[in-house]
């Protein structure tokens, strides 16, 4: 019976490649020396194969009890790889997937979408992934994995038979070619290595050969190479090893929507910058990898270029081989089960939050720190595990992308999302880091919810707000993040905020004072509180420079 490529086929390669890359993702890990020895190539891939994965099911969950179209699924796994591509490896591989699919999905058109494709058209699909893989690098390089895409396509080509034929015909061709890459390639050649990009390539055609036939087929391991632990440091010190002084320090990717004509400049302007450029996609949506020394210009880049979202930027310098085989030799310090960073405005709050044991980024008046700040304050803690508090709602997209960031470096975040720094002092309040992190955060994240948090500012000019129209100097009582009242007075203000957030109940009013804000005001507050909320405790902090004109929150 013919083996041909359907859809029930095609989740089945997905599976199977996923599978095929997790049990190799370590040794692929351990071969990569080439652009950069970050030993992340097999982890990229086994990401970028899952995301592909998951949208295949969600096609199939959709359809259910039917099925999806062949098109339909190749499209949803092209789309998956795009979107959850990660490092250079993961990127070409996405444009691989996305050539494939370009193929197959246009067999059924426009006459009607086909059930499945016979094995002259898995040939081509096979020869356009690797055409418009080159395409998408920059400057491509022979002895990687696109050397082992084009060996492939043309193994396949003019095979006689069916989709299971020419997908061994392609996997035997890239098997070929990955063992050649040695001498293609001087870095991999001295490394005693083939390429880490090729060799999870030809796992995914292994796993596309299985799903068409049924054959079970298992790369040999390159073990017997040279032992990879001492491969990956031997090539960096090579004198034009990559990774050594002079290459860019950070990796930098993002999905772009734009247009065409935006990513040609694009393409352009990043190629000036960095090295290592893939840009792969197409209509209207594509992921960009570029390696570079100015992290910042090549977002800004893509801002430029259209809208860039989920940023992914990875420094190179702090944990790879090379910087690791120049430390000295003194053992690493230990890093800590857990710890808690905080954007933290003013002084005085800092030095409150550091007491407590977090590590604070500032947050300066009209100068938001970058998802960069606080990713190194996450370093800086040196835990396993992490609760980040933005303390700002203005910053969790940039959180988030911190976040994101530090778990690609192997620790474990949560992000609560503190909208003040009085909800932060409630997180506090209750983080016991000897607990379960889960519970620690569970906990955390619930009294951080449960405070009611409010501000005091002075109008900068007259503008239109809930609560009517402010002139400039006005004194502006906000709660949860809207004006609720227009004052002329900080302290009869703040008595108003104050009366309004208490109205809802309370146990514990926390106050920040703003460093121009006279001892009086505090004294008058707790005054207040105190004979007209009988059960109410008052606590007042000084927020010092760079804070807020005052900070009200109540528990």
């Amino acid at each position: 019976m013919p083996q041909n490529l359907d859809a029930v086929a095609v989740r089945a390669w997905c599976r199977l490649a996923l599978d095929a890359l997790g049990r190799a993702r370590e040794e692929i890990d351990s071969i990569n020396v080439y652009p950069v020895a970050d030993g992340d190539t097999g982890t990229n891939l086994y990401l970028t194969a899952e995301s592909a994965s998951q949208a295949v099911d969600a096609a199939f969950t959709g359809h259910e009890p039917a099925l999806p179209s062949l098109a339909e699924t190749v499209r949803a796994m092209a789309h998956g790889a795009l979107i959850g591509a990660r490092g250079n490896s993961g990127t070409i591989l996405s444009q691989l997937l996305r050539g494939m699919a370009q193929v197959i999905a246009a067999e059924g058109e426009p006459g009607g979408e086909t059930d499945h494709v016979e094995g002259p058209v898995l040939a081509r699909a096979l020869r356009q992934a690797a055409e418009s893989a080159y395409q998408a690098v920059a400057h491509p390089v022979e002895g990687t994995v696109l050397t082992v895409a084009t060996a492939a396509a043309d193994a396949a080509t003019g095979t006689g038979g069916d989709c299971g034929a020419v997908a061994r015909a392609a996997y035997d061709g890239a098997c070929a070619a990955l063992d050649a890459t040695p001498g293609q390639l001087a870095v991999l050649g001295r490394a005693g290595v083939v390429d880490a990009g090729g060799r999870g390539l030809v796992a995914v055609l292994g796993a596309l050969t299985g799903a068409l036939s049924g054959e079970s087929l298992t790369p040999r391991s390159t073990a017997h190479l040279k032992g990879s632990a001492h491969a990956r440091v031997e090539a960096v010190e090579c004198e034009d090893a990559p990774g050594e002084e002079g290459a860019p320090a950070f990796e930098v990717i993002y999905l772009l929507e734009a247009d065409d004509a935006a990513v040609a400049r694009l393409r352009a302007r990043l190629d000036r910058l960095g090295d290592s450029l893939v840009v792969v996609g197409g209509d209207g949506l594509w992921n960009v990898h570029v390696h570079v020394d100015d992290a910042g210009a090549a977002v800004e880049a893509g801002v430029e270029a259209g809208r860039p979202h989920r940023i992914r930027i990875t420094h190179f310098g702090a944990d790879d081989a090379h910087t690791a085989s120049q430390r000295s030799t003194a053992p690493p310090r230990e890093r800590a089960q857990r710890a808690v960073v905080a954007v933290v405005p003013g002084e005085g709050l800092a030095g409150l939050y550091s007491e407590a044991g977090a590590t604070t980024v500032p947050a300066r008046v009209g100068e938001p720190p970058a998802s960069g700040e606080l990713v190194d304050a996450i370093r800086r803690a040196h835990a396993r595990e992490v609760v980040l508090l933005p303390n700002d709602a203005e910053l969790r997209h940039t959180a988030a992308a911190a976040a994101e960031q530090a778990r690609t470096e192997g620790v474990r975040v949560a992000l609560i999302p503190t909208r003040s720094a009085v909800q932060g002092i409630a997180a506090l309040a209750v983080h016991e880091p000897d607990r379960r992190f889960d519970e620690d955060v569970v906990a955390m994240t619930s009294a951080a919810g449960a405070t009611r948090y409010g501000e005091l500012a002075v109008a900068e000019r007259q503008s239109w707000t809930m609560a009517g129209i402010c002139q400039s100097g006005d004194v502006l009582g906000l709660i949860d993040g809207d004006v609720a009242v227009i004052g002329s007075e900080v302290a009869r203000t703040a008595v108003s905020v104050l009366d309004r957030m208490l109205s809802a109940g309370g146990e514990m009013v926390t106050l920040v004072l703003g460093e121009s804000v006279p001892d009086s005001v505090a004294e008058h507050l707790e005054k207040h509180v105190r004979e007209a909320y009988l059960a109410v405790d008052t606590v007042v902090y000084r927020g010092g420079r760079q804070s807020a004109l005052m900070l009200i929150g109540v528990e």
